[in-house]
């Protein structure tokens, strides 16, 4: 029998966001390739999105590539655009199967044509889906995202004394999604690096020394675990 998150803990987020941090340094310690690295972290995607299917999280939003990301070396970069089309081709039937609604978040235009391609059709194929929404955030950055949500209300010619914190959330990526309630973030690193910045103001974060491939389902538990027992505010006492 399917336990749902609610079930398993005292209170459960609606909207879990994860940095999957440490996918290089794995691979050093396991004296492998920085794309095995990332394929390993790909590996743990897949089991830590199936674990929160079944908890019947509504929302998941993963960041997979930042706009920072480009720095890295071409041959990374490279590889990770061909890992991304990969995995995207060999998983979006399943995913569609399972009801899981794909969206990307970020700047797609950016990216290259092969890689917008399969992103828009796994967006497309599984717009109508109902269960677990998965938020892709490849070529994301959470100040590029409020420079974008800027230039869109001033090309719509919206006032500025109209402008408030909901006309803002309208031209977000995320338009339409809750703000994230717990963010994880494996790999040691203790910050947010320009992710969700609008949507994460009264996120509960958790930070773990444990390598994003390493990350198993005990340790996602633990995770959603310490949510359950933050007392959460919203700027009261």
């Amino acid at each position: 029998m399917t336990i749902t998150g609610e079930e398993k803990f005292t209170c459960f987020p609606k909207h879990v966001a994860i940095i999957m941090d440490g996918n290089r340094r794995w691979a050093r310690q396991h004296k492998q390739s920085v794309l095995e690295g990332h394929r390993a972290g790909a590996e743990t995607l897949r089991t830590v999105l199936e674990q929160l299917g079944e908890y019947r999280l509504p929302f998941l939003t993963v960041y997979s590539f930042s706009t920072e990301n480009w720095s890295r070396s071409k041959d990374e970069v490279r590889d990770l655009f061909m890992l991304v089309e990969q995995i995207l081709q060999d998983n979006i039937d399943e995913l569609h199967r399972n009801g899981i609604k794909v969206r990307h978040l970020g700047r797609l235009a950016e990216l290259p044509e092969n890689v917008q391609k399969v992103i828009k059709h796994a967006v497309e194929l599984t717009e109508n889906n109902r269960n677990l929404t998965l938020n892709f955030a490849f070529n994301y950055g959470g100040r590029t995202e409020i420079v974008d949500a800027v230039r869109g209300i001033i090309n719509d010619g919206i006032e500025s004394s109209r402008i408030d914190e909901k006309i803002i959330d309208k031209y977000l990526y995320t338009c339409g999604i809750p703000d994230v309630d717990l963010v994880i973030r494996t790999g040691g690193e203790t910050r947010l690096s320009n992710y969700l910045t609008w949507q994460t103001t009264y996120s509960e974060i958790y930070f773990t020394d444990v390598l994003w491939p390493d990350f198993n389902s005990t340790e996602l538990d633990k995770a959603l675990l310490f949510y359950s027992t933050r007392q959460r505010r919203f700027g009261g006492g």
